[in-house]
């Protein structure tokens, strides 16, 4: 995936309770504005830094966050980490319910499977 802009809409509920905390954010007040200080555009993307994301609100509610495109990245780290996790979560529950597969079956599966 290719982005050409640093700013990402993102909920910010969700991107301040699971991101944040976890990319070390500090306990300090978040930086919230509302959607028309984007006018001031560069006023706001001054303001973004790595752990300081800006909050959008739009009629008082949060919409949106607008992080530093390296904090984006480790924020897809993180998705792609949970979901391989989640499948090798998944395999391991299969192989303990069904059994397991030697590797060398495995093997051939795949290789049949892409090889045609």
């Amino acid at each position: 995936m290719i982005f050409d802009i640093t700013v990402v809409k993102i909920t910010v509920e969700y991107y301040y309770n699971m991101v944040y905390a976890i990319c070390g954010g500090d306990n300090s007040m978040p930086n919230i504005k509302p959607i028309s200080d984007l006018r001031s555009y560069g006023e706001v993307l001054r303001e973004v830094a790595i752990g300081s994301p800006v909050f959008l609100t739009k009629n008082g509610h949060g919409r949106y966050a607008v992080l530093d495109i390296e904090e984006y990245r480790e924020y897809e780290k993180m998705l792609a980490w949970r979901k391989l996790n989640s499948e090798l979560i998944k395999g391991q529950r299969s192989g303990e319910e069904n059994g397991w597969i030697p590797a060398n079956e495995v093997r051939e599966r795949l290789e049949e499977r892409y090889n045609g």
